[in-house]
Order: structure tokens, then C-alpha cells, then sequence
């Protein structure tokens, strides 16, 4: 018994030891499945267009901020490699050539700063025609590539300049850069949510994030590069830019789109640009951001020969104004949500907001008075920005072929003309006439401006080009997702609905129309 005892434990098998093999295989397979399930999550229409929104915002976001952050750093830089060259330079001499060598430095040195800010948007301004014209040729996503890389590269030498050129070549390769990120930004985000509502609502984010990045920027620059160095601003900056191409690369996967060739021929840009209503939106476009564009560089000398005001007062002077242009923009978006055929309506009331703002900028005494109409000028900014923007993409859907990138590139036009103005003119202005008529002739020409709004009052009962859009569906929509759309659209048109007979097969018959939907249109 003993024997056979030991012999059956001599025979149970010992417990088996996992396989680290095995284990990591296991482990491997899960996350394969994971992946498989966030990939089938991500080609989810919906969640795909949040995550595109997403990456714009960002986009925007991040060239709005490498455009100001320079505002608290650069000038001191500058003064910084001045004095050093000065001194390795300038030979003893007397007090009287002392003196007149400084102020030929100072005037030199104004005059570098006013060419470095007005470098990216003149650049810009330059390149636009050619990036719209790009992205209607090959699509939305390779220009945004494009134009993240440029960004990315720009903020590292910017990180790592130590003189004036390779400043001003950092600069305007970042104006290269937007050129092609923001306005394939926006004509994604117009081409991906094709609503009006949806537009505006989508838009009207993209333009709160404009806003935060503008104005929040010059304090972000000040305190990290007075606590944490120069280069530490410009390394955060290119950072968030490269976590933002890698998850575009993984969203829109630009080198394996196949259906490219699809894509339907876009108005060419000189033709959107003699379309009227367009020209109208354009220049409402760029009169509004006049005075932002025009008191940015002029106004913390102003400040201080007015106020004394301290550099914390002038860093902090525009910060406030982003809360008021994001309540503009949620104004904006619910009204025109309620009420779209008014669009033209909320422009004209911004213009006319931000040139009674504009006018009562030099009346203020203080810091704190100040503020109200620099909210006031956001505001009306808010307020034409995220109701004209969706306008032009409206109007290219019924007047033209809906490919918005030329479209878009000429509101980028309309925002670097008067950025590539402002540090040039508003000083000469000033020098000239004075602060006080820089803003009055602002504030004029704003109001004056408005009316003009009044010719895109009928822009909402337009109807689409019967022969362009047979013509865009013959040629073939980009995927199943929008030919489905598409084709819904067709029935909603045609008063159309879907019904399910007996048998399970979906039918369409023709609905009942009130006297006002049948009236007009083509397609009637």
C-alpha cells in the first residue's frame, strides 16, 4: 500500500508554470484587440469630425500663440543682443557721439521689431493664393501636414536663435506654415461639418481657440521666460505641435488616402475673389481686425507716456478681452442657430460695436478703463468673425463647387492684410496725426463699413446650381459616408421620405409640400 502510495504521488503532475512566451503573447493579442476597437471608434463619422475639430483647434491655437509670445520676449532679446554688439563694437569716444549713436540704435532697433512682427503675416499674405489654389488639388489633410511641420520647425529655431536673421527667418517660415495649416484647418472643419448650425457651432469653437491663443500667449511668454528662461516657451510650443501631427497622422492618415482622385475641381481663387458677396465678406473680414491689428503695436507706448503704466499693466491689458469674444462666439452660435437667415445681421452689429469701441479708447485715463473697450473690440470681433465664416462657405456650396480651400485662404488673406498693416501704418499714423485719429478713423471706418453687410441679406435663400451639382455628384463623391449624405439630401430636396413596404424593401414617396418650400430654387 505504501508503495503504491508513493507511487501515485510520485506520479501527480507538478503545477505548471506560465509560459513567459505565452504570457506576452497574450498580452500582445489584447492589445491588438484594443487597437482594432479603437481604430473601428475612430472611422466612426461623429467621432472622427470631433477628433478633426480637435487637431484644427489646436492647430490654431498653437500659431496664434508662437504669433504673440514673441510680444514679452523678443523686444528685450533684441535689446539684449544690441547692447552686447554695441559694446564688442563701439570704440571710446565722446559723450556727444555716445549719445548720437544710441538713439541711431534705438530708431534701428524699432524699426527691427516693427519688420519682425510684420514678417509672418506679410509672408502669409504672400503664400495664400498658392497654399488655397495646393489644397484644392490634393485635399485637406497633406496641406495640414505641411503646414504642422513648418510650424514645428519654426518654434525650434526660434528656441535656439542667437541673432536677428535667424529670427526673422523663423518668423516667416512660420508664416509660410499657417499659411497652409489654418486654412486647411478651417476648410476641413467647413468640409467635414456640412449643417449650417453644425458649421457655425464648429467654427465659432475654432475661433474661441483663436482668441485664447492670441491672448493668452503674451502672459504665458512673460512669466516663463522671466521664471524659466527663453527657450522654455518656444520647447512647450513645438512640443504640443508634435504630439498634434502624430495624432493627425493617425486620424486622417494623409499618404494612404485613395480616394483623392475623386475629389472634385475647386473655383479657382481669382474667380472666388470677383464674386461679390465674397469681396463683401472679405472686406468686412479685414476692417473688423483693423483695430486689433493697429493698437497691438502701438498701444503700450501710448500706455506709457499716458498712463505710466507698468510692463505687468500693458502685458495683462488684452487677457481679459477673451472671455467677452468667447461670449460673443456662443451669442453668435445660438442666434444663428435660431435665426440663420440673419447672419449678415449679427456682422453688421459687431462692426458697429467695435467702432464705438474703438472710438472710446483714447478717452480712457486709467488701466482698468481700458479694458472695457478692448472687451468691447473682441466682442464685435467675435461676433463678425463666427458669422461671416460660415458665410463663405455657404456661399461656395450655392455659387461655386463646394472645395473650400481657396475660399478659406482668401478670409486668411483678408486677416494678414491687416496684420501685415498694422506694425508699419499704425506708427506712421500715430507719428503723424496722433493716437486720437488712429482710433477715430478706425472706429469711422467700421461703422461706415456695416451697411455694406446689407447686400448678403438674400444669401440664405439662394439655392444650389442645378448643372454644378449634378455636376459634382456625376464626378463621384470622396467615400460611401458622403454619397450617402449626399444622396439624402437629393430626397430631402425633392420631398422625398423613405418608407418600408411589407415585403422590407425601403421606398421613397413624394411628400406634401407647403406653398413657400415648392416656390424658387431649381430643383423645384
Amino acid at each position: 500500500m505504501e508503495g503504491t502510495r508513493s507511487t501515485m504521488e510520485d506520479s501527480t503532475p507538478p503545477p505548471q508554470v506560465p509560459n513567459p512566451a505565452q504570457t506576452a503573447a497574450s498580452k500582445l493579442s489584447q492589445m491588438g484587440e484594443r487597437t482594432k476597437q479603437l481604430g473601428a471608434a475612430m472611422q466612426d463619422p461623429a467621432r472622427q469630425n470631433r477628433l478633426i475639430l480637435v487637431i484644427v483647434c489646436v492647430v490654431l491655437l498653437l500659431d496664434n500663440m508662437l504669433y504673440m509670445v514673441i510680444v514679452p520676449i523678443i523686444p528685450d532679446y533684441l535689446e539684449g543682443l544690441q547692447k552686447a554688439a554695441d559694446k564688442a563694437q563701439a570704440p571710446p569716444l565722446g559723450n556727444l557721439s555716445n549719445v548720437t549713436t544710441h538713439r541711431a540704435a534705438k530708431g534701428n532697433f524699432d524699426v527691427q521689431i516693427g519688420i519682425l512682427f510684420a514678417s509672418k503675416a506679410i509672408v502669409q499674405l504672400l503664400v495664400n493664393p498658392l497654399s488655397g489654389t495646393f489644397i484644392d488639388r490634393v485635399g485637406y489633410d497633406i496641406p495640414l501636414i505641411i503646414g504642422l511641420s513648418i510650424m514645428f520647425l519654426s518654434t525650434l529655431i526660434f528656441t535656439f536663435a542667437e541673432s536677428y536673421t535667424t529670427l526673422f527667418v523663423a518668423r516667416s517660415m512660420q508664416g509660410i506654415g499657417s499659411a497652409f495649416a489654418d486654412t486647411s484647418g478651417i476648410a476641413l472643419i467647413a468640409d467635414r461639418y456640412t449643417e449650417e448650425a453644425e458649421r457655425s457651432k464648429a467654427l465659432g469653437i475654432a475661433l474661441a481657440f483663436i482668441s485664447f491663443g492670441s491672448l493668452a500667449a503674451p502672459p504665458f511668454g512673460g512669466i516663463l521666460y522671466e521664471f524659466a528662461g527663453r527657450r522654455v516657451p518656444f520647447l512647450t510650443l513645438a512640443a504640443v505641435c508634435l504630439i498634434d501631427g502624430i495624432l493627425c497622422l493617425l486620424v486622417l492618415k494623409p499618404f494612404s488616402n485613395r480616394e483623392r482622385a475623386n475629389m472634385p475641381v475647386g473655383t479657382p481663387i481669382y474667380k472666388l475673389m470677383m464674386d461679390p458677396y465674397i469681396a463683401v465678406v472679405a472686406g468686412a473680414l479685414t476692417i473688423c481686425n483693423i483695430p486689433l491689428a493697429f493698437l497691438e503695436p502701438t498701444i503700450a507706448k501710448w500706455m506709457e507716456e499716458t498712463m505710466s503704466s507698468s510692463q505687468w499693466e500693458i502685458g495683462m491689458t488684452w487677457f481679459p478681452a477673451f472671455f467677452p469674444h468667447v461670449l460673443g462666439v456662443f451669442l453668435t452660435v445660438k442666434l444663428a442657430a435660431k435665426y440663420p437667415h440673419l447672419q449678415w445681421f449679427y456682422g453688421a452689429i459687431g462692426m458697429v460695436f467695435i467702432g464705438a469701441s474703438s472710438c472710446t479708447v483714447p478717452a480712457c485715463k486709467n488701466f482698468g478703463e481700458l479694458m472695457i473697450p478692448l472687451c468691447g473690440i473682441c466682442f464685435g470681433i467675435a461676433f463678425v468673425d463666427t458669422a461671416l465664416l460660415p458665410t463663405l462657405g455657404f456661399l461656395v456650396d450655392v455659387r461655386h463647387v463646394s472645395v473650400y480651400g481657396s475660399v478659406y485662404a482668401i478670409a486668411d488673406i483678408s486677416y494678414c492684410v491687416a496684420y501685415a498693416m498694422g506694425p508699419v501704418v499704425a506708427g506712421k499714423i500715430v507719428h503723424d496725426l496722433g493716437f486720437v485719429q488712429l482710433n477715430l478713423g478706425m472706429g469711422l471706418a467700421n461703422v461706415l463699413y456695416a451697411p455694406a453687410l446689407l447686400l448678403l441679406k438674400n444669401v440664405t435663400q439662394m439655392k444650389p446650381s442645378y448643372s454644378e451639382r449634378n455636376m459634382l455628384l456625376e464626378d463621384g463623391t470622396s467615400g460611401l459616408y458622403d454619397s450617402i449624405k449626399m444622396e439624402q439630401r437629393e430626397k430631402k430636396r425633392k420631398g422625398l421620405c423613405t418608407t418600408i413596404d411589407e415585403n422590407g424593401i425601403e421606398t421613397f414617396v413624394q411628400r406634401s409640400f407647403s406653398e413657400e418650400e415648392s416656390s424658387g430654387g431649381e430643383y423645384a
